[in-house]
């Protein structure tokens, strides 16, 4: 019997944001791609975006785009460091969901780094 190997090949490759160790073949998750970029910013400063587009899984322009709509509502602060870009993610604002406005973003970045 013989097999489709573009069908076959097509199932098993993995978009970069399940390719994680323990992300199986989960499609959602929990935290939006927003939440997933201050996080890796918060950890990384001065990360380069296509660092953290790899690292969360989307495209270095979603990045881009998530940044500037992070900038412009006061979530993230970008410095230039000579060439290079430097982020400080704002702790003390709070979360945007009326369900979760009582808390901010330094809550959620301890809750998921385990910090103090």
């Amino acid at each position: 019997m013989k097999t489709n190997s573009k069908k076959q090949s097509r199932s098993k490759r993995k978009s970069p944001a399940t390719t994680s160790k323990d992300a199986g073949s989960h499609r959602w998750t929990f935290l939006t791609n927003h939440a997933h970029v201050l996080i890796a910013l918060h950890a990384n400063p001065g990360m380069i975006l296509r660092a953290v587009a790899e690292q969360v899984g989307i495209t270095e322009r979603a990045v881009q785009r998530i940044i500037q709509e992070l900038e412009e509502e006061g979530y993230l602060l970008r410095h230039k460091v000579g060439r290079k870009n430097q982020y400080d993610v704002l702790t003390d604002r709070p979360l945007r969901h009326p369900l979760e406005c009582h808390r901010t973003i330094g809550d959620l970045l301890r809750l998921i780094t385990g910090s103090k």
